[in-house]
């Protein structure tokens, strides 16, 4: 059986963005769109589907992990090291807001759930969208 493991991440992550997209319940919210990552980035994204792709990527980081995982660490992940002008680079973590609100949507669809006192874990739904995502990309090759 094909999993996430046998294909590419990034073409993983926009074939799911796609389909998350096309979810009429999934909508990006608002300020999506004025807002960075993080206090490392200088500028907002510049790809209008941002939004889906940072969920496809929550599904596919918490596929990974294979275990419950908090905010913290994924703010961690998605961080990034930051320029301050002469002084060393320092590393920053991302927003944690958009994290969360990503997390709580994707609970709602039930691809993920909540583990109490550990944090968030895929469902077997959640899985199972990845790994048949994973599977239609190997047969289109």
């Amino acid at each position: 059986m094909t999993t996430v493991y046998d294909v590419d991440a990034n073409e993983l992550i926009e074939e799911v963005s796609k389909t998350l997209k096309e979810n009429k319940d999934l909508k990006a919210p608002a300020w999506t769109k004025f807002i960075k990552t993080g206090v490392h980035k200088e500028r907002p994204p510049e790809n209008k589907d941002w939004w889906y792709t940072r969920l496809a990527s929550l599904l596919r980081n918490l596929y990974i992990r294979a275990k419950p995982t908090g905010i913290q660490r994924i703010r961690t992940k998605y961080g990034g090291r930051r320029k301050r002008s002469y002084k060393p680079k320092q590393q920053f973590k991302a927003g944690g807001k958009i994290i969360r609100v990503g997390l709580q949507m994707l609970e709602k669809q039930g691809f993920v759930k909540k583990v109490p006192k550990k944090g968030r874990e895929l469902t077997p739904q959640g899985k199972s969208l990845l790994d048949k995502t994973a599977a239609k990309m190997v047969k289109s090759k």
